[in-house]
C-alpha cells in the first residue's frame, strides 16, 4: 500500500488531515469500540487521520462523536435487520427462516456475531477487520445491497475520488470475505 499516494489524494481533494494516531490511541479506540483495525487501515490512520466529510473522527471521544461512530459500526447489522423485516432477506447459512419476525431477528443478531466485523472507512464504505491482514476489500454497504468498492484500501480511495471506475473492478480477483462476499455474489 502506498500511503504517501493516499495522503496526496486526500490532500488533493481538500480532506482535512490531522496527525496520525499513536499506538496508545489505536489501542484505546480498539478497546472502546471492541474492534481491531486491519493492518493497512491502522497503518494509514497512524500516518494521517482524515477527519470530517463522513470520515470517522477516531480521536474525538466526545459523547456525540462516539455515538456517531457506534451508529456507523452498527449500521451493517441494522441494515440486515431492516431487510429481514421489510424485504424478506434471509441468509441460507442461517437455516430455515422462523415464521416470527422477532425470532428471525434474534437469529440474525446471533449469526452476525460470527461474521467478519466491518470497520467504517468513510460514510457507508467499510473494510472487514478479519482476516487481520493487508489487502481486505472495501465494501459499500447499504442494508444488504453490498458491492465491492475497492479490492484494497488504496484502490478504494482511487475509486472514491474518481481516479478509477468502480466498474473496472474484477470481482474474481478480490479477496473472499466470509459472509460479505456471499452477499455480493448473491
Amino acid at each position: 500500500m502506498n500511503i504517501k499516494a493516499i495522503y496526496q489524494l486526500l490532500r488533493d481533494h481538500q480532506i482535512t488531515l490531522a496527525p496520525g494516531l499513536s499506538d496508545k490511541e489505536v489501542s484505546q479506540i480498539e478497546s472502546i469500540y471492541n474492534i481491531q483495525f486491519p493492518p493497512d487501515l491502522r497503518e494509514l490512520l497512524q500516518y494521517v487521520l482524515p477527519i470530517g466529510r463522513s470520515f470517522p473522527i477516531w480521536r474525538d471521544f466526545s459523547k456525540s462523536t462516539m455515538a456517531a461512530i457506534r451508529r456507523q459500526l452498527d449500521a451493517p447489522l441494522e441494515g440486515i435487520l431492516f431487510d429481514i423485516e421489510h424485504n424478506q432477506f434471509w441468509h441460507h447459512s442461517w437455516g430455515a427462516r422462523p415464521n416470527h419476525l422477532e425470532e428471525a431477528k434474534k437469529i440474525a443478531c446471533q449469526e452476525y456475531l460470527k461474521v467478519p466485523p466491518l470497520i467504517p472507512v468513510y460514510g457507508h464504505r467499510y473494510i472487514p477487520s478479519t482476516p487481520a491482514e493487508v489487502g481486505n476489500p472495501v465494501l459499500s454497504v447499504h442494508q444488504t445491497d453490498i458491492i465491492y468498492y475497492g479490492s484494497n484500501l488504496e484502490e478504494y480511495f482511487k475509486i472514491e475520488y474518481r481516479l478509477k471506475a468502480q466498474s473496472e473492478l474484477d470481482d474474481a480477483k478480490i479477496k473472499y470475505i466470509t459472509f460479505w462476499s456471499q452477499l455480493i455474489e448473491g
